[in-house]
């Protein structure tokens, strides 16, 4: 018998340091190994400061000699390519990186700086997201979760999520919701999405959008088939009593509880005529509830939906409430179009399935409610020193869209509101014009009101940036 010593088992596969793809040519093993080596680190695939595995763990990846690794690496070490220090291993040497030169914009000298200052409207206050609660509900969703949370999902959404928003949203929007009729969803645009591909294998061939709003959600049923014909909006909201004089139109898009971007109610007469609308025709009110739990002057305004959840398809988000950043939305539907948008969405789940448990546990243990109520307090706040500023400094314009949302209109002088925006770039200060949201068309027989106007959106800036913002807004009122 030969002792075991004689004969030492070969040491185990290496399973410390990183993972390095490297390409080894030339005439030898050591010279190719060091040209593959110099080439990452020279293109920038190695990043200055990168950790090298250590020799035997490349050899074993490579399949040759440790002797051969660590002659490479003293050479480029010698080089200045790398260093080496006890304890730190071998890393890539901090060399200076050449300087990228951004190449200007068409028409100009030099690259365009970025706004100092931003009012545009669609985002929450980015600063304020909770993290400390969002990250001590992710523990404990992930601490429960089932091993199937980690899997691809199903076209549903997490059934967790569904029963917290089922409980969430007749309480606090006056929805009818039971879990069956939620489907989750990566965002609003997403959603709008799978419903204008239903209504399209429905035969629908148009769907009536308000005169002023997002072009982007326009594009997204236009993308599907669909007609876009303008519903026109006044100070009582969309002018629901138009849709039968629509012709075609099987559905209508609406944001009843705070119009998008005139921040405008739909009165209670033009929400029950959607209603009648709906009914009579067999069409479909799609509710964008846009940043309907922020309200400050009124009552709530609950959601379209109760009045029928078979004729309006309600869509909520977390995306003005919480963080855009989240990618998280959710349809509650009437219950024969379940099935029909289920297979629209797919076979799995978009949304992740780990932010839904989360997001479920957030609103289950009353972080959401609490996270809301503080925001609303805060964003109110900000309202009132943006309407106190105007009211001081610019007393010729007037402050419409105050009682819910984040953002408000600015009404100007006719004629100035491209020179208005213009100024204000000049002082680093980014604002929208009501016009990029102005939606017409031009063999409608019907015009829009001339209306000269800002939407400005109070909510976003840090708070170390608002009163910048503020004062740089004043300045450019004409």
């Amino acid at each position: 018998m030969t002792d075991s010593w004689a004969n030492p088992a070969p040491d185990p596969p290496a399973t410390s340091g990183a993972d390095l793809l490297l390409e080894l040519t030339g005439p030898g093993l050591r010279a190719g190994l060091t040209e593959a080596l110099r080439k990452a680190v020279r293109t920038g695939r190695l990043a200055p400061g990168t950790r090298l595995p250590s020799s035997r763990s490349l050899a074993a990846d490579l399949g040759v000699a440790r002797n051969t690794v660590a002659n490479s690496y003293a050479e480029l070490i010698a080089e200045g390519w790398l260093t080496a220090r006890q304890g730190s291993g071998t890393r890539v040497a901090r060399r200076a990186a050449p300087r990228r030169v951004a190449p200007a914009a068409p028409g100009t000298g030099s690259t365009p700086s970025r706004p100092t200052y931003g009012l545009v409207p669609g985002s929450p206050n980015l600063a304020e997201f909770p993290r400390t609660q969002w990250l001590a509900a992710a523990r404990r969703a992930l601490t429960a979760a089932p091993h199937d949370a980690f899997g691809y999902g199903d076209a549903p959404g997490r059934a967790e999520l569904r029963v917290a928003l089922a409980d969430y949203l007749p309480r606090a929007r006056g929805v009818y919701a039971s879990p069956d009729r939620v489907v989750i969803c990566s965002g609003f645009h997403h959603g709008l999405t799978l419903i204008a591909r239903v209504l399209r294998a429905r035969r629908v061939r148009a769907v009536a959008v308000e005169s002023y709003g997002f072009g982007v959600y326009r594009d997204a049923l236009t993308g599907a088939g669909l007609r876009t014909p303008p519903l026109y909006v006044d100070e009582q909201g969309a002018r629901t009593d138009d849709l039968a004089r629509l012709p075609g139109v099987g559905a209508v898009l609406v944001t009843p509880a705070h119009q998008y971007p005139t921040g405008v109610a739909l009165g209670p007469d033009r929400r029950l005529a959607a209603v009648d609308w709906a009914r009579a025709t067999g069409g479909l009110i799609l509710e964008d509830d846009y940043d309907g739990e922020f309200r400050y002057d009124r009552q709530p305004v609950g959601a379209l939906q109760g009045l029928d959840p078979e004729r309006v398809v309600y869509f909520g988000t977390a995306s003005k409430s919480l963080a855009p950043g989240l990618r998280l939305a959710w349809m509650v539907l009437p219950e024969e179009l379940v099935p029909e948008v289920v297979a629209a969405k797919g076979q799995v789940d978009w949304a992740s399935g780990l932010e839904q448990l989360t997001l479920a546990e957030f609103i289950s243990s009353g972080a959401y409610d609490r996270h809301l109520r503080a925001m609303r307090l805060r964003y109110r706040r900000r309202r009132d020193q943006l309407v106190a500023a105007l009211a001081q400094r610019a007393p010729g314009v007037r402050v419409t869209g105050l009682a819910a949302g984040l953002q408000v209109v600015v009404e100007l002088p006719r004629g100035t509101e491209r020179s208005v925006v213009a100024a204000a770039a000049r002082q680093g200060l980014e604002v929208t014009g009501m016009a990029q949201f102005r939606y017409e068309v031009a063999d409608s027989g019907w015009r829009l009101p001339e209306q000269d106007a800002l939407v400005v959106n109070y909510a976003a800036p840090p708070e170390s940036a608002w009163a910048g913002a503020l004062d740089a807004l004043c300045r450019v009122m004409p």
